[in-house]
């Protein structure tokens, strides 16, 4: 994708519309769009917005199309610790630390620990991850299987989510490599019985089940924000919650 044409017909197939669809979508002629398409047509800044709502393209894509068609990116994607992204530090911060004594983080599109609050920090530091890693990493490692109790669970859930958020970017290969790899774990066998899938930590000495809750930013405008995920955790069971308490505590 070098040009504004091959751009937008990779997008319009990556989403599996037509010319006609897309048209649609967007408010204007399907000849319109070809147009765009072969080259013919050179499209204004309104109208590669009102292409990338009709995609539902992430922001650094509608940067592309824009910088492609000859246009300033309109998106920044700035630094954690630039001076303007405080507000949402501290915002991330206060979910983070109100929701212990159970496990929260804040993650990256690359699934990157951003920032953990204390309990967090003391669970993945038995996993060996702290902020800065990769919890990508972690899943294709040989450690975390043997932990966890439900590994094939566990592990398809997450390659269908890292091929879910994979696709709405337009291919992240990073995801991709991932969830190929956690695509060639064996699929359950039976059911799911409860109304989550619980992760169950079992190191032999404790046995933790917890499920997890997903946030985002509601109005981002920058790259970095519209993929950043608070991940909230939760005990499934009393002795769950009670073993959460005690690692908070221990944790400080």
């Amino acid at each position: 994708m070098t040009t504004f044409p091959g751009t937008l017909r990779t997008w319009r197939k990556a989403r599996r519309l037509s010319q006609l669809d897309l048209a649609g979508e967007a408010g204007v002629s399907a000849r319109h769009i070809s147009f765009l398409e072969s080259g013919r047509s050179r499209p204004s800044p309104e109208m590669i917005g009102r292409l990338g709502d009709a995609l539902a393209l992430p922001l650094d894509a509608r940067n592309q199309m824009l910088t492609h068609a000859g246009f300033a990116a309109r998106y920044p994607g700035r630094a954690w610790d630039d001076a303007e992204m405080e507000p949402i530090r501290k915002a991330v911060s206060y979910m983070l630390e109100a929701h212990a004594p159970y496990p929260a983080l804040a993650v990256d599109k690359l699934w990157t620990v951003m920032a953990l609050n204390a309990p967090a920090a003391a669970l993945y530091g038995m996993l060996g991850v702290g902020e800065g890693d990769s919890l990508l990493d972690l899943m294709m490692s040989d450690n975390l299987p043997p932990m966890i109790e439900n590994w094939t669970q566990v592990a398809q859930h997450a390659c269908q989510r890292l091929r879910t958020e994979s696709a709405a970017q337009g291919g992240v290969p990073a995801l991709d490599r991932a969830a190929d790899h956690l695509g060639r774990v064996p699929r359950p066998r039976g059911l799911t019985t409860g109304p989550v899938i619980p992760t169950i930590l079992n190191t032999g000495t404790m046995r933790l089940s917890i499920f997890a809750t997903i946030a985002q930013l509601g109005t981002p405008e920058d790259v970095a924000l519209q993929d950043l995920k608070i991940e909230l955790y939760f005990p499934t069971d009393d002795a769950s919650a009670s073993l959460l308490r005690q690692l908070a505590d221990l944790s400080g």
